[in-house]
């Protein structure tokens, strides 16, 4: 049986939440008496009668995703284990304010692929999609103009911004905006605080200077072609984990690492402080999957950015770089793909088919991780 929820408290919501017909917790005001007390399974409002009853299907599973990779994962997981109890705990150091807008381009990823509405040529966007405000900001030579901001994506990062900028956390926003797109998955922050990526390298204005750019400048506007020193995550010292991730992890029977970047990924994810704890003191085994075939990532420039940390693109490089839980890493587990070949001290290694050409396909290899870890569903 599936344990009651905490009971919310709600307070006033902006049009826009009212729209989405979400209350929202706020542990420091007091219950509006007159709304009838609901409890929440995942994204939806449930009776007190209905929490009682509704069974546990499957295993918890954790995920630790980012972007394009972590999504297209996320559809294999659901495929498997559609009425699984699915967290993904999601990459934010990508996250950037544009035009006055809050853009969290990880989380929309996730949450446009697994609601359908993903442009699937592009792997990133909405389908559909349409450019006239950013052609409209390019007339008023508005910066950056490096950026592109498609219309119907905008109406998210305004819906997000206003919701942020009267006080609710991003965690809340995102379960708030899952509400229309029905993932299948929870969607989680890896944290609500700022917690940005951003990349130290050669200035090109000034010559023998060294400067820090965001990550989304070095990434969309230079594509990572410039001199490239190091990254540096903004806001880490002060972040925590966003509400349940640590529990999520403790209480999972199985944690995994989607095939996004181990480092402006799942390294981003990492840094927030508790998590990586948490990872290694979870009872779960931690089952991590390559991004990586025949030295080359899959998808992006995960290889332009292990170079600069001096770790090769190959999955036996990678895979230490998690390093073994035994020692002083993460790994119990370590999937990589058919035609590789890797040793970790420590971890157990399986060659499978790591492509990920449809939800099924995908499937397998969440099978596969399931089976490393010894766990049956």
């Amino acid at each position: 049986m599936v344990k009651r929820p905490t009971l919310f408290r709600y307070y006033p919501s902006p049009i826009s939440v009212l729209i989405l017909w979400y209350p929202l917790a706020n542990g420091q005001q007091i219950c509006d008496e007159h709304r009838r007390f609901r409890y929440r399974i995942g994204c939806v409002d449930v009776t007190a009668q209905q929490a009682d009853i509704v069974p546990a299907n499957g295993p918890k599973i954790a995920v630790l995703v980012g972007g394009v990779g972590g999504a297209r994962f996320l559809q294999g997981v659901r495929e498997l284990l559609p009425e699984a109890d699915v967290s993904a705990i999601v990459n934010v150091g990508d996250d950037v304010w544009m035009h006055g807008l809050r853009i969290c381009p990880d989380l929309d990823t996730c949450m446009y692929t697994l609601g359908n509405g993903i442009d699937t040529e592009r792997g990133w966007g909405r389908v559909g999609e349409t450019w006239h405000a950013k052609e409209e900001l390019a007339e008023y030579h508005a910066e950056p103009d490096w950026f592109g901001l498609g219309d119907r994506d905008i109406a998210t990062h305004l819906i997000r911004t206003e919701m942020l900028r009267a006080g609710y956390p991003l965690s809340a926003v995102t379960e708030a905006l899952c509400k229309r797109w029905q993932p299948g998955v929870k969607l989680i922050p890896a944290t609500d605080d700022r917690c940005e990526t951003h990349v130290v390298v050669s200035d090109p204005g000034n010559p023998g200077e060294r400067r820090a750019i965001h990550f989304q400048e070095w990434w969309v506007r230079y594509r990572a072609n410039i001199e490239t020193h190091g990254f540096a995550t903004i806001g880490a010292d002060d972040a925590t984990p966003a509400p349940n991730v640590i529990d999520i992890i403790d209480q999972a029977d199985i944690v995994m690492l989607a095939p996004s970047n181990p480092v402006v990924s799942i390294g981003a994810i990492l840094a927030v402080p508790g998590i990586r704890g948490a990872l290694r003191t979870t009872r779960a085994k931690v089952i991590g999957v390559s991004g990586v075939i025949d030295g080359k990532p899959l998808r992006g420039m995960a290889d332009e950015c292990l170079s600069v940390i001096g770790v090769e693109t190959t999955a036996e490089a990678i895979g230490r770089h998690y390093g073994a839980r035994s020692a002083t890493g993460i790994l119990d587990g370590w999937l990589i793909h058919s035609t590789d070949s890797a040793r970790v001290p420590g971890v157990e290694v399986r060659s499978v088919p790591l492509l990920m050409t449809d939800p099924p396909t995908t499937a397998e290899m969440v099978r596969e991780a399931l089976d490393l870890a010894g766990v049956k569903w």
